[in-house]
């Protein structure tokens, strides 16, 4: 895929260093903004900032997630008001795959099932269907049976009770990596003053009147609207600039382990403990290689970026480290529960013995598989951050926004951040089109990307 870009910013001739939005960070959710403003709105000028050599080389990287369209069908922790307005912006996904061509190339198809194993979980998954039945209608209610003809090692030495709920006509895999690029190739095809910048690293982001002045080591940028989609970072550039103080950042990250045999073809979720605020363990096909995966862990790493240096002040300048964030830390740990699960999946990440322990928690969706196995993935996995409300001292999960109602917006989209993408770049658009004053044609976001959903 061919993607015109400036290396760096000194390269470009007679480039005016003003725009009318700047995005900084080239994710999925930066990316999806320059898409959705280039071939839907009137804005003038854009220019997005990526301070590493490609796009999408962290947590929308397809190492760095779970490589799933979340839609609430089978992510049990989901309420049924979550999972109708994830769903609502998941599909906007596959109307865009379907749009420019992308299906059974960066978005598969593959049977996937939320699994209930004993007799509690089988009775939640047949209230669950019925519950959700009329949101997902397409979604069959499979018992052991019919578990075995589509998956026989989920029933390989297995004693339980088993029933699930799941589909075999819809496409959960997505390389979140790759349609980071497509929304830039696509953006740049619509709109050629759309500015995109690689190796460039801003640094610092100040007001100076009503533009907002953005510097990076050699050079400065002014914009009337700046929208900060940086992961973690987000909050940091927050932080720096006064704004969302009553907010903090606890990292968490996400390892996977790799079967050593491809025994499933589906993405397979289990039931989710209600007390617990991560999702549950699931296997599932990793697009870049054929292999099986199992994770995400969820352990808590004290820094922004997985698997890149660990900066100290950034991570202390994020986390504003206080007696609000200590109280919500004895909060989590007083109960049971979260406590083990904590300190389990610190042991996760052991050599071997994490491996081990791991091994108990996969043998829920295939009971005969062994340590031997499994595998742990190096350098697989991102990081998520969760956000503490340090006000209310409690956490919050899913995303994020700092938005004082001045042109500049911070962004925190942790699971299911990648899957909203289209939806949370129609937020923003929305929100940056109205400050400016410039016309979003809101029909043909309709038409194109929501239709039913």
């Amino acid at each position: 895929m061919l993607i015109l870009i400036v290396q760096n910013p000194m390269e470009k001739i007679n480039m005016s260093n003003h725009y009318n939005v700047a995005i900084v960070g080239g994710g999925i959710t930066g990316t999806a903004l320059l898409f959705m403003l280039s071939k839907y709105s009137k804005v003038g000028s854009i220019a997005l900032f990526e301070k590493y050599d490609d796009f999408a080389t962290l947590n929308s990287n397809a190492k760095g997630n779970s490589q799933t369209m979340h839609c609430g069908d089978i992510e049990t922790n989901y309420t049924l008001e979550k999972a109708r307005k994830v769903k609502k912006t998941a599909f906007m996904t596959d109307h865009y795959t379907d749009m420019y061509g992308y299906k059974d190339k960066y978005h598969l198809k593959c049977t996937k099932m939320a699994l209930g194993v004993g007799d509690e979980e089988v009775a939640y998954i047949k209230k669950r269907h019925e519950d959700f039945k009329e949101l997902f209608p397409y979604m069959e209610l499979w018992n052991a049976d019919q578990i075995k003809e589509i998956e026989p090692a989920v029933l390989d030495g297995r004693k339980e009770n088993v029933m699930a709920m799941g589909s075999h006509e819809h496409y959960p895999i997505v390389d979140w990596g790759e349609i980071s690029k497509t929304f830039v190739k696509n953006a740049k095809d619509i709109k050629e003053d759309a500015d995109v910048f690689l190796n460039t690293q801003i640094i610092d982001i100040t007001k100076e009147n009503e533009k907002f002045r953005l510097k990076t080591k050699d050079e400065e940028y002014t914009a009337d609207f700046v929208v900060v989609d940086a992961g973690a970072h987000s909050l940091y550039f927050a932080h720096k600039m006064g704004r969302g103080m009553e907010l903090s950042c606890l990292p968490v990250g996400g390892s996977f382990y790799y079967s050593k045999k491809n025994i499933i073809d589906s993405k397979i979720y289990t039931v989710q403990n209600p007390k617990l605020p991560f999702a549950a363990i699931h296997g599932d096909p990793d697009i870049t290689n054929g292999r099986v995966r199992f994770g995400p862990t969820a352990p808590i790493i004290p820094k922004l970026e997985r698997y890149k240096p660990a900066k100290i002040r950034e991570f202390l300048t994020t986390m504003k480290f206080d007696a609000s964030v200590v109280s919500v830390g004895f909060g989590l740990l007083k109960e049971k529960d979260i406590r083990n699960y904590l300190i389990k999946n610190l042991l996760f990440e052991i050599p071997y013995f994490g491996r081990k322990l791991f091994t108990k928690e996969v043998q829920k969706i295939l009971p005969s598989i062994e340590s031997k196995d499994l595998e742990f993935a190096e350098k697989v996995g991102g990081l998520r951050p969760q956000v503490i409300d340090k006000k209310n001292r409690q956490l919050l999960l899913g995303e994020a926004r700092i938005d004082d109602g001045d042109n500049i917006i911070f962004n925190m989209t942790p699971s299911p951040g990648a899957t909203s993408c289209l939806g949370n770049a129609y937020k923003d658009a929305k929100l940056v089109t109205d400050r400016l004053g410039i016309e979003l044609d809101c029909d043909l976001i309709e038409k194109e990307l929501i239709r039913d959903n």
